[in-house]
């Protein structure tokens, strides 16, 4: 089994996101036997009390647009040091988010560590916190999770 875990700032836009769209690309593919797929955050922003935000609206908005199941109980997480032996793989949607996790996760996981768009065009996920514009988050993430999907 791959253990995947998609990392952004707050756990509510982008690793959410490429959670669920990464679920259905291997459900579409008859693998989902073959991974195990979750989302977290670099940052408590979005974590109040022990308890983590739901996925944006907009964000699930965009999800549903583009035919993509989520949990709607999905809620923002906090990565962790002892996420280093739970996940094959940690994949940032950013080069901050990278730093984070490196800082986060420690030098032990720096060959798990990788973003996203390496698998594809190279680059950031765009942030759609700041512009709304979500569809274009989107479309990067869903290319990425794709040439990922590819590789594994």
């Amino acid at each position: 089994m791959i253990r995947i875990c998609f990392v952004c700032h707050g756990n509510i836009c982008r690793s959410p996101m490429a959670e669920f769209i990464m679920k259905k690309l291997v459900e579409d593919e008859g693998r989902a036997d073959e991974f195990f797929i979750e989302s977290k955050a670099t940052h408590t922003d979005e974590i109040w009390n022990g308890i983590g935000s739901h996925i944006y609206p907009p964000a699930q908005e965009e999800l549903k647009r583009n035919g993509v199941p989520f949990d709607k109980n999905k809620r923002a997480v906090l990565l962790d040091k002892s996420d280093c032996d739970r996940y094959d793989l940690f994949i940032g949607m950013d080069s901050e988010n990278i730093r984070y996790m490196q800082r986060i996760l420690g030098t032990k996981a720096n060959e798990k560590i990788h973003k996203l768009l390496e698998y594809s065009n190279g680059g950031d996920v765009y942030d759609p916190w700041y512009s709304d514009n979500f569809e274009l988050a989107f479309n990067s993430i869903y290319s990425g999770c794709k040439a990922l999907l590819k590789t594994l």
